[in-house]
Order: C-alpha cells, then structure tokens, then sequence
C-alpha cells in the first residue's frame, strides 16, 4: 500500500515538473516576473509623483492664501489713508489681523497665524496642532523671520507628517513687528495618496491576473504548432512516414512547420530508398545464389557435369564479390578518406586511359584529345570511373563501333570524356541511369551486371566536387562526361595519396 502511495505521488511530482518545464509555463512565469518588477519599481515611483504634487498644490495654496493677505493688508492701508479717522498704528494692526482672519475658512489642514513680537497673537482655527503652537522651535523660528519664509518640516507623528508653510514679515509704517505665518500639514493628503497608490496596486494585481490568464491561453495557441509537431514527431515511424503538420500564416513558427515537414519529406525519401536499395540489393544477391542452389542440388554425379557446375557457381560467386565490392564503394563515397587525392599529368592519364580502353573489346577506338596541366586527384578513382564508362559504351555498342576518348580544360574544369555511336537513352531516362539498381526498358543490355556502375562514376565525380553530364540521342549514341574542378573539395585535402591503397 506505501508503495502504491509512493507510485502516485512520484507520478504527481513527475507531472507538475513537466507542467513547470513546459515552454508555455516559463513563458508565463517570465511574464508575470517581468509585470511584477515593473509594478515594483512604478509602485513607489508612482507614490512620490503624488506626494511632489501634493506638495505643489499645497505650496500653490500657500501662496495663494498669502497674496490674499496682502491684498487685503493693501486694501486696509488705502482705506485708513483715505478716511478721516485716524487710530494708532497698533490698533490698525490689530484690527487688521482680526478682520482677515474672522473672514477666512481655511480649508482642512491649513492654518492662518499671526505672530506679534515672537509670541502667536490670532489664528485661524483657533486649534493648532502641536509643531505650530505658540512655544513650538518651528513657530519660533519663523516668529523671528526678517524676510519670507518657506519650506517643508517633517515630524514623527503621523498625523502630522510635515507642515509646508510660508512666513512673510509685516511692515506698517516701516515697523516690522508682525509676522503672518500660512502653513499646511500633509498627513491628510498623503494618506489619501496612500489610499489611492493602494487601490491602483490592488486594480494592476487583477490586471496581471487577467492579462495572465490571457498570456496563458495565447501563449497556448501560439505554441500550438509545436504541440502538433510534438505530437507528429511521436506518432511518426519508419513504416508511416506520410503525416504533416499544417503551416498556417507566417513568421518563426510557421517557418518550423515547414522546415520540419522539409525533414520529413528527406527522411522519407532516404527511407524509401533505403527501402528500395535493400530490396534491389537481396533481389542481385537471392539471383546468384537461387543459381547455385538449383545447380548444386541438380548437380549428379557426371565429372564433365560437375566440371560445369563448378564453373557455373565460380562465375555466380565473382559476380556477387563484384557487386558487393559496388555496395562497398558506394557506401565509402561519402566517407572523407574515399579519395586519395595527388597531382596528375592530364595528359599522360588520358593516354593510360585510352591504352586501357582499347583492350575491353573490338571496337572503333579514339583518342580524340588530350588536356595539357595538371589536376589534383584520385588517379584510381577517375580511371575507375572513366572505365566503367568505357565498359557501359562497350555493353551498347556494337563490334567495330566508334567509341572515343578524351580531355579538355574548360574554365576551372578538367571534363573527360566516353563517346559512343551506340543505342542512345531518351530523355525521360537520362537522369535514371545514374540511379542505383537502374533498369531501362526497351536497352539491350549484354552485362549480367546490378546496375551499380554508373552510380559508382557519379558517386566519384560529386566526391571530387564535380558531377557527371550525358548528351544523347536515341539512334545516334551518348557521350558521358566527367567534370572534375581544378580546385579540390577543402574536406578531401587533408586526405593524401595512399601508395598501399
């Protein structure tokens, strides 16, 4: 039972760190991280903005206040100028203080003092709060003030926070014996700022939650296509290989889609020949020896008749050494070490090919031109080649036939060529032939051979970074052509003559 229990929560465990490494969740995990930062450092940021322009108003406030003092200060003096009573300037002082402040109502949190000879003579609330009480160092600082004043105070207590005022020194009749202090406390304001940072921070919490579960989803149809190349990939075999994943729209995705449909259309190709190959290759093996098992089970006791035999299963069995020898070749030729490059006189090599040529068979042969220079090479596998070549116009034509040899430089390319005066290919089969286990209809062929051999000259050709051209008419005859550049591939080069080969 405690395994069964220890079964389920591994499986559990198992399931939530596919969940956690699943592309999807990184990239909401991301997001979130990147949105949380963000309201992190905008936050407090955010904070500061509204208390600087708290302070603003508040300062724009004070110093509204103060310009109404003024003005009505001003309006006062005119007024006493201009009437024939007459009073002490004390007397003008007081009841100017008394006028303006019984005829203001500050607003919440703002205070209008009047300070004479250092001590607080009226306010506006009558209640003050404790920085600017009469024996406060703030109130007597400001009560000894020459000149304006402003500026801000903190203080501990929070209902205070800091006092931001404005101090302007009272002079009637040149005599400075008033000060008039406008001053405002921020706790309120900035509690409110407080509240109202709080409530955005509560609103951008929902909003990452919505735009999260958002991101989700479309973070989920985003990477749909991967799930869908995921879940081709797995269900793909050797034996099905006909699923794709469907390429909706553009961008990097749909580039993937495509790219790994491309892939599968290679796999599926090269497991179609590879298919074919296998096949083609147990046919050519299951002739030769089907042969020798019919004949050494038929075979009687005859010496003469066993003399064929033997005979018969020795041409059987150096027909299939051949072919697998070909099988060998061909799979070596994309190997580095295939070629065994050196400098050859491409003279002298198309004179040693003609020489070899001439004794195949009976036939017209020519040599019909000679490249001066020299060219890097395999010397073995360009004769292979040119021979096999050789060997095929032999198979097609027919005694005392012209077959003609030759080389020629032409631009960066050393070309050598086979020409016959043979059957000819047609164009749709032109490019078979050089395909493994090729079989032509309606061509004569006078080999018993697999069909390797033209494969083996194309597959020397692209090892030296060349390729192999046919120009034929049906009834005319073929030339094959051997293009091999002057400059050999970079990855053959380390790769040196081997004498021993």
């Amino acid at each position: 039972m405690n395994k069964g229990a220890e079964v389920l929560e591994t499986g559990r465990s198992n399931k939530l760190q596919d969940f956690l490494w699943e592309a999807r969740s990184r990239i909401l995990a991301c997001y979130i991280i990147i949105i949380l930062i963000f309201v992190a450092f905008s936050i407090p940021a955010f904070r500061q903005l509204l208390f600087s322009r708290i302070n603003e108003r508040v300062q724009e406030d004070l110093h509204e206040q103060m310009d109404r003092f003024q003005e009505f200060a001003e309006a006062q003096q005119i007024d006493l100028e201009e009437s024939s009573e007459s009073g002490s300037d004390e007397v003008f002082q007081e009841f100017l203080f008394e006028e303006f402040l019984s005829r203001q109502l500050p607003e919440d949190d703002m205070f209008l003092i009047a300070l004479r000879d250092g001590e607080r003579y009226q306010s506006s609330p009558k209640a003050l709060p404790e920085p600017l009480r009469a024996d406060s160092p703030l109130i007597n600082y400001l009560a000894n003030a020459e000149q304006t004043l402003e500026g801000e105070q903190d203080f501990p207590d929070p209902e205070i926070d800091s006092v931001l005022y404005v101090a302007e020194p009272v002079e009637i009749d040149g005599e400075s014996e008033w000060v008039f202090v406008v001053a405002h406390t921020t706790a309120g304001e900035r509690a409110e700022a407080v509240e109202a940072t709080l409530v955005i921070v509560e609103v951008m919490l929902v909003a990452v939650l919505l735009a999260s579960i958002l991101a989700w989803v479309v973070a989920g149809r985003v990477l749909a296509p991967l799930r869908l190349l995921l879940g081709t990939a797995r269900t793909i075999s050797e034996s099905d290989l006909n699923l794709r994943i469907p390429v909706q729209g553009s961008g990097e995705l749909a580039e993937l889609a495509t790219t790994f449909n491309s892939m599968l259309d290679r796999l599926q190709a090269a497991f179609v020949s590879q298919r074919s190959f296998i096949d083609d290759a147990g046919h050519e093996l299951r002739t030769p020896i089907t042969i020798i098992q019919g004949h050494l089970e038929l075979m009687s006791d005859d010496p003469e008749e066993q003399q064929e035999t033997l005979s018969l299963v020795n041409d059987e069995l150096e027909r299939m050494s051949r072919f697998v020898e070909d099988l060998l070749l061909l799979a070596k030729a994309e190997r580095p070490d295939f070629l065994m490059l050196e400098t050859v006189h491409v003279s002298v090599l198309t004179q040693a090919l003609y020489t070899k040529a001439k004794g195949l068979a009976n036939r017209d042969w020519r040599l019909e031109g000679e490249a001066k220079g020299q060219l890097v090479c395999d010397r073995q596998r360009i004769t292979q080649a040119v021979m096999n070549l050789t060997q095929n116009a032999v198979q097609h034509t027919h005694e005392n036939a012209i077959i003609a040899l030759g080389s020629s430089r032409h631009k960066n390319n050393i070309r050598f060529w086979v020409r016959d005066t043979g059957e000819g290919i047609t164009l749709d089969n032109q490019e078979k032939i050089f395909e493994r286990f090729a079989r032509i209809a309606n061509r004569s062929r006078s080999s018993e051979g697999a069909g390797l051999g033209l494969s083996i000259v194309r597959a020397i050709a692209e090892a030296h970074g060349g390729q192999v051209e046919l120009f034929s008419r049906p009834g005319i005859g073929s030339t094959f052509t051997l293009v091999i550049p002057l400059d050999p591939p970079s990855n053959r080069l380390s790769h040196e003559q081997n004498p021993n080969r």
